[in-house]
């Protein structure tokens, strides 16, 4: 494998203190090409072992012949077969992957990247005609447009209704796992929900989007005047996550949507698809094709019972606690796990 592909996962979750792999040609526009500088990969391995144990050896090589065993001559013990049942070996538990932001789903095997292959060009058609339709079709004719597109949305609990006169809206916290959550939100309700969404979107989004969206500049003070002045106006999704996590995890919740109502309803979100998750550092307005040329999707939203004010701050809790707690009630219906991570946290690692 190429060094730059799994130096920051062998560190990170293998400790180890160096890796040695192959290395990418980088072309003069400073793009990686994806050949290889390597003509013979064993004896590169070799003298890259050698030169890094320089005087003493290293006490255990472990390989898996044919391939690449040339290097485990220089080693003390040698192991070219995978270890036996009976076998004891003593390894750490392995530390969970939370923020992965590869493009595929599957692992492309030889056979599975065959398939993806030839599934490209239909693809790249069936995500036209899904963003065509949610974007010519009406709310209502929505379901059909859904199942005739190979999508199923799974609708579980009952939401609450919209109050007449100047009681407010709802806000529906949910979850954040992919771009179109607030979409299919609306389509569970039935009706044209406003949500919010970071300001460094791409405008791509307003113009597609069936639903209006609401921006948030990462100003505290002007987003929660931003959203109280649409909550004011009616019903409002947002996603306090920040960002989206494809794993089974929900990222540390933003306290600040406890602040500004004591009518909240938790709407937990889940989501399976097949080939493609996203596009890497790519312009984000492919996000949403990548998403849609996968040849099922398949959405299960769950909403829960409304907050009752003793859960919110009307009682005297302090936001955190209101935050945490949603963030726990959602993991516990998705069979997730809660962590302490956020936003910051996730483009630390994967930039």
């Amino acid at each position: 494998m190429p060094r730059v592909m799994v130096e920051r996962f062998a560190k990170q979750y293998l400790i180890a203190e160096e890796v040695i792999g192959t290395e990418l040609i980088v072309n003069r526009f400073g793009f990686v090409t994806g050949l290889i500088q390597e003509t013979d990969i064993d004896a590169t391995a070799f003298i890259r072992v050698a030169s890094l144990f320089v005087d003493q050896k290293p006490h255990l090589g472990l390989g898996r012949p044919p391939v690449s065993t040339t290097f485990i001559s220089l080693c003390e013990e040698q192991i070219h077969e995978p270890v036996q049942r009976n076998q004891r070996v003593e390894v750490q538990p392995p530390k969970p992957v939370i923020f992965h932001d590869g493009g595929l789903m599957k692992r492309p095997t030889p056979a599975t990247a065959v398939i993806i292959l030839l599934w490209l060009p239909f693809g790249i058609i069936l995500a036209v005609i899904r963003i065509l339709g949610a974007f010519i079709f009406p709310l209502w004719l929505m379901p059909y447009v859904i199942t005739l597109s190979f999508c199923r949305v799974t609708v579980k609990g009952k939401p609450p209704r919209t109050k007449a006169g100047n009681a407010g809206g709802v806000l529906f916290v949910c979850n954040h796992r992919t771009m179109i959550d607030p979409l299919v939100i609306a389509y569970a309700l039935g009706r044209r929900i406003p949500a919010v969404l970071i300001s460094d979107l791409s405008r791509f989004y307003n113009i597609l989007s069936p639903v209006p969206i609401v921006r948030f500049t990462r100003n505290r003070d002007v987003d929660a005047v931003i959203m109280k002045r649409e909550l004011s106006k009616g019903d409002l999704v947002v996603c306090p996550e920040g960002s989206i996590c494809h794993q089974p995890f929900v990222l540390r919740f933003s306290a600040m949507f406890a602040e500004l109502t004591d009518r909240i309803v938790p709407v937990a979100v889940n989501c399976r698809f097949g080939f493609f998750q996203r596009p890497l550092r790519s312009w984000n307005g492919l996000y949403l094709f990548f998403l849609f040329m996968n040849p099922t999707i398949e959405y299960e939203i769950t909403f829960l019972d409304q907050l009752p004010l003793e859960a919110t701050c009307s009682s005297g809790k302090s936001p955190y606690d209101v935050a945490n707690h949603v963030q726990r009630i959602l993991a516990e219906t998705l069979g997730f796990e809660c962590t302490q991570l956020g936003r910051k946290a996730k483009y630390t690692v994967l930039t």
